[in-house]
């Protein structure tokens, strides 16, 4: 079953807002003839708003990086889903390795943000994958099937059009070790069986699973040749217009 690819870039907490206002223009005005992808970016929170006027009328959606686990309330500091929308966002990141890692970020909590991102109307994307430690000690399928099933706890198969899962090779993120394609081919192929287990095969083969660890313009092309490779989320290579416009625009 052909899918149809998912390049997103994830800015983290870099650029200003002019520098984010001028590369999402030059990224409009370089994908006007793409219509067989899907694209999205991920500014800070500070830009959402702008960034989405900036891209309005093109095929470039605007993501947040996350969300609160909460719809409405005491909660200083934190964003909703339905904040999110009202300023025409789209898609929200949940799980992102920085957030598990850096800020404590458990699986029940990542799947609490997947139920609140999709009872507000959002796209998720859910980011799993592993430490370098977890892969040196044959934990892989462990720990990315654990974050998968636990992410996905109470998501119906009626929700799963809105859902598509980023594999993140967290050993394989400024450590100095690159994942292979096969590498990248294994770990889709056994997140896309724990699909199938927790679905069925056919919802398994609707859902985009995109890679995250140091997509290229140089290795994209080879990644997305593998097999359940739906995409890329993409960290540094999308934070100038000509590396993430090659991204997005590889053949």
């Amino acid at each position: 079953m052909k899918r149809k690819p998912f390049l997103a870039g994830n800015w983290k907490m870099n650029l200003d807002r002019k520098s984010g206002v001028e590369l999402v223009r030059a990224l409009r005005d370089g994908v006007g003839g793409v219509g067989d992808r899907d694209i999205a970016v991920f500014p800070p929170f500070v830009y959402l708003d702008e960034i989405v006027r900036a891209a309005a009328g093109s095929n470039v959606r605007v993501g947040a990086q996350n969300l609160c686990d909460e719809k409405n309330g005491a909660f200083t500091g934190e964003v909703s889903a339905e904040m999110l929308r009202d300023v025409g966002v789209t898609h929200v990141l949940v799980g992102h390795s920085e957030r598990r890692h850096l800020f404590g970020e458990g699986d029940e909590l990542c799947n609490r943000k997947v139920v609140r991102g999709l009872a507000g109307g959002l796209h998720v994307i859910l980011c799993v994958g592993e430490t370098l430690d977890e892969r040196d000690g044959a934990r892989t399928e462990q720990v990315i099937g654990r974050q998968l099933t636990k992410g996905l706890a109470g998501v119906d198969a009626g929700s799963l059009e809105r859902i598509t899962i980023a594999y993140e090779p967290v050993w394989a993120i400024g450590t100095g070790r690159n994942a292979t394609p096969a590498q990248a081919g294994e770990a889709h192929r056994y997140l896309r069986g724990v699909l199938s287990g927790l679905y069925d095969e056919r919802a398994a083969n609707s859902i985009r699973i995109q890679y995250g660890g140091s997509v290229k313009p140089d290795n994209v092309a080879t990644l997305m040749a593998v097999p359940d490779v739906d995409g890329a989320l993409v960290g540094g290579a999308a934070l100038k217009a000509d590396s993430f416009l090659a991204i997005v625009r590889y053949n």
